[in-house]
């Protein structure tokens, strides 16, 4: 899903994992991922990237037509998406 043929905006997801060890208890393996690659193009969303600070906090990048698709594939997936918001991007020759 390289080239989205939609309208879609860079969306950043924050997720509180408050279930205990929820990242460690997380089996990603091929089926899992060829089910969340399923979900994300019925939803027609791109994920980008994620990473998890030490507070047990996950933040994902996405591309997608709007926040209510990423929250839709959260809840398929069983995934905490706590908050939503469409974030810009920024770079230093923006600014020279």
């Amino acid at each position: 899903m390289a080239n989205l043929a939609f309208k879609s905006a860079r969306i950043l997801c924050e997720g509180q994992i408050e279930r205990p060890n929820f990242a460690d208890q997380l089996e990603v393996n091929r089926n899992y991922i060829i089910q969340t690659i399923q979900v994300n193009t019925d939803v027609r969303i791109q994920w980008l990237f994620s990473f998890l600070n030490a507070d047990k906090k996950t933040y994902c990048l996405y591309e997608a037509p709007n926040a209510e698709a990423i929250r839709g594939a959260a809840q398929r997936l069983n995934l905490p998406a706590d908050v939503i918001i469409e974030v810009g991007e920024v770079q230093p020759a923006m600014f020279v």
